[in-house]
């Protein structure tokens, strides 16, 4: 498995794709941003004309952005999760949707028409693959050895990849990253938001099963150690929530002005500190749930103190 590592134009940096010789042909895990630079590493780091199979973590554009490009350039079939599938294919229902949620915190519709206007001129949702296999429907990956789970948190689309000794873990598991679990419709009904607290939690006994693998993350070069990972992530969330809980009974707005005192100006930024303080309201109100996810996978003694000063 070889990490190729290419600067993104994004807050996150740099961001890390993968390839691998596999019995069926060359696979890649990834592809990076839809960038000059991004097209460069693709060039001089896989053989484009060898590579049968991409695989995506999830389809964000540091991702994801490049997989038009390599339909057009390689002979590659594209697998990506049915979620995924179901972002592109109702796009306009979905950003109706999230207009709906965040209207309902108290925002305006100008934010709303802002927040738009910032996802189209900053491409935070890429294009739609001219075609496309569904992990879940396709007998591929088991044919070429490759394992994989649904592990939802950050997205409700993440998947993480088994290859031999390695897991491609996109925005997952990460070394020093508190990755924002994105406020979203529930995709699956379109009725209410997608519940990321609750789903972080299921995951972590998923992620469980991945210690001993070398870990192959989407940013940061290494992360050496699975529960090192999972804590730094779940001691982020209880230091944020401790300074939250003050503030837990005022309107979602009031909220990020208390917060932020006005620093936030740029609608896309708002939306993630948003998504971070539903994640963390909802931890508020059932802290139980995360406690004992930790405890089955034998971690919750080492933030038992930071969580009993939150979970009152």
């Amino acid at each position: 498995m070889l990490q190729h590592t290419v600067q993104t134009p994004y807050m996150v940096g740099e961001v890390h794709l993968y390839s691998a010789e596999l019995d069926g042909g060359l696979a890649l895990f990834d592809t990076g941003p839809p960038t000059p630079e991004g097209i460069a590493c693709l060039q001089k780091s896989v053989d484009l004309t060898r590579l049968k199979y991409l695989f995506i973590t999830h389809c964000h554009v540091d991702h994801y952005g490049l997989a038009n490009y390599l339909l057009e350039n390689s002979p590659a079939e594209v697998f990506i999760a049915s979620t995924d599938a179901i972002k592109f294919n109702r796009h306009g229902e979905r950003l109706d949707a999230i207009a709906a949620i965040l209207r309902g915190y108290g925002f305006s519709s100008d934010f709303v028409s802002q927040l738009r206007e910032s996802f189209q001129k900053n491409k935070i949702f890429p294009v739609m693959p001219e075609r496309y296999h569904l992990v879940e429907e396709s007998a591929v990956p088991e044919q070429l050895g490759i394992g994989w789970f649904s592990c939802p948190g950050h997205s409700q689309s993440d998947l993480v990849y088994t290859c031999g000794d390695f897991a491609i873990t996109g925005d997952i598991l990460l070394k020093g990253i508190f990755q924002a679990p994105l406020l979203d419709i529930n995709l699956s009904t379109f009725e209410g938001r997608f519940r990321n607290y609750d789903a972080y939690c299921a995951s972590l006994l998923k992620l469980a099963r991945l210690r001993g693998l070398q870990i192959m993350p989407g940013h940061r070069h290494t992360v050496e150690s699975v529960d090192d990972a999972i804590l730094f992530y779940v001691n982020t969330l209880l230091e944020r929530s401790l300074q939250l809980f003050p503030l837990r009974h005022l309107p979602m707005t009031g909220i990020v002005d208390r917060l932020f005192q006005g620093r936030l100006t740029e609608p896309f930024f708002v939306y993630l500190k948003l998504s971070e303080i539903v994640f963390m309201l909802d931890f508020i109100e059932n802290p139980g749930l995360l406690k004992a996810s930790l405890e089955q996978i034998g971690l919750f003694t080492f933030v038992s103190e930071r969580y009993a000063a939150v979970a009152q």
